[in-house]
């Protein structure tokens, strides 16, 4: 593949840290949020916190895709500077419609590009779009690079715990129905992705039990694995416990420390304040 660049793309809500995303090479496209008669880019001008403040004090709060023509303008803007095919890596195509606008803009762009929808969110997201990015840098061909960032999404595990499935109800990323009852027995909920959605996974009595819950799976699905993984812990508005988590997951699997970081502020409007995760991905 001599005298080849393939570039890769992903989007905000793939969590990655700006200066790893320019190391590792990749575009991140950033998602909007609207609060109140406003819209913010995520990753620019609206941070997690506005988010949590916003939504606990019953702020209307929405989150809206990327255009097409959006898209488009990046993969024109990556070809004139040499990329001879991009891989665009997205969030799961059944919890927005960026993986479509991706689609429709790669049909007009000016050099091929193979859309990837990663059947995750947040930093499985990153992590997909990260395989994808260094099966490149070791020479790989498109083909090489949309398996790996696929291989990445099918085999993360993703262990979420809620405050309340609320925002999610009201973003229609979970049914009413799991919603009320998470509500009605005031059970504190553990959720996960399953073929690119977020469903109920278990329901525990306290939020002590449930992270020491997400603890236990978290090292279960990295015991499972057959060899090394990639760990990351995110929250929203709840550092404390997201620190003490990681702590105890580095803990029970002998690691030196296992990465923090808040989710963005897409994310972060549809699962509210409280929020911890765990996210494994098998290398």
């Amino acid at each position: 593949m001599t005298g080849s660049r393939i570039a890769v793309v992903t989007d905000s809500t793939a969590s990655l840290d700006p200066t790893d995303a320019e190391r590792e090479g990749i575009t991140v496209l950033p998602l909007k949020v609207v609060i109140g008669a406003d819209t913010f880019t995520e990753g620019i001008d609206v941070t997690p916190e506005v988010i949590a403040e916003a939504l606990r004090e019953f702020v209307p709060v929405s989150t809206s895709r990327p255009t097409p023509e959006e898209f488009l303008a990046v993969y024109e803007q990556l070809a004139a500077d040499g990329a001879t095919s991009i891989v665009s890596v997205h969030l799961s195509a059944k919890m927005s419609g960026t993986f479509e606008s991706a689609q429709l803009a790669a049909a007009r762009a000016p050099v091929p590009v193979m859309c990837v929808d990663s059947t995750q969110v947040g930093i499985a997201t990153g992590f997909a779009a990260g395989r994808a990015a260094r099966s490149c840098a070791e020479g790989g061909s498109e083909a090489d690079a949309v398996a790996a960032a696929l291989g990445a999404g099918e085999a993360s595990t993703v262990l979420m715990y809620v405050d309340t499935l609320e925002y999610l109800r009201r973003g229609g990323r979970i049914g009413s129905a799991a919603a009320l009852i998470g509500s009605a027995l005031a059970v504190k909920p553990l959720l996960t992705i399953s073929d690119g959605a977020v469903v109920p996974l278990e329901r525990v009595r306290t939020t002590g039990k449930a992270l020491s819950r997400v603890v236990a799976l978290a090292a279960e699905a990295a015991e499972a694995a057959p060899g090394d993984v990639e760990i990351g812990v995110q929250h929203l508005a709840n550092a404390e416990a997201a620190e003490d988590v990681a702590r105890r997951v580095a803990q029970t699997l002998g690691l030196e420390q296992v990465p923090v970081n808040e989710v963005g502020a897409v994310i972060g409007a549809h699962v509210g304040p409280g929020m911890v995760s765990v996210t494994v991905t098998p290398f």
